[in-house]
């Protein structure tokens, strides 16, 4: 899957697994892991067979956005990069479609 990232910021918090540890200190290993998981991944659909990421769509004022667990309570927040986004014909994300994301945040706590 092709990954980007919201801000330049970011994209250089997970550039080398020496900034991912910097940045993300005891949760480092888990964000390596699931950015490898995504960058492999062919399409989205691929990343709900990972049971430990729990892929998912989030609600409400972030409905547009997915998130992958990195802790219990952290997660690496992502919204497709496809204009316009794939849907299946109910109006859901088609999941088979996705080939490419934008990573918004990564360790954050959105509940």
């Amino acid at each position: 899957m092709e990954i980007t990232y919201k801000s330049n910021k970011l994209a250089k918090s997970v550039d080398s697994p020496r900034s991912i540890q910097r940045n993300y200190g005891t949760r480092a290993k888990l964000v390596n892991q699931r950015i490898q998981e995504l960058k492999a991944a062919p399409t989205l659909e691929t990343i709900r067979s990972i049971p430990a990421a729990n892929c998912h769509e989030l609600k409400g004022d972030r409905r547009a956005e997915l998130a992958v667990d990195i802790s219990p309570n952290h997660r690496i927040i992502f919204e497709p990069n496809h204009k316009p986004k794939p849907t299946r014909e109910d109006g859901g994300l088609d999941w088979n479609r996705i080939t490419s994301i934008v990573i918004n945040e990564i360790g954050e706590d959105y509940h």
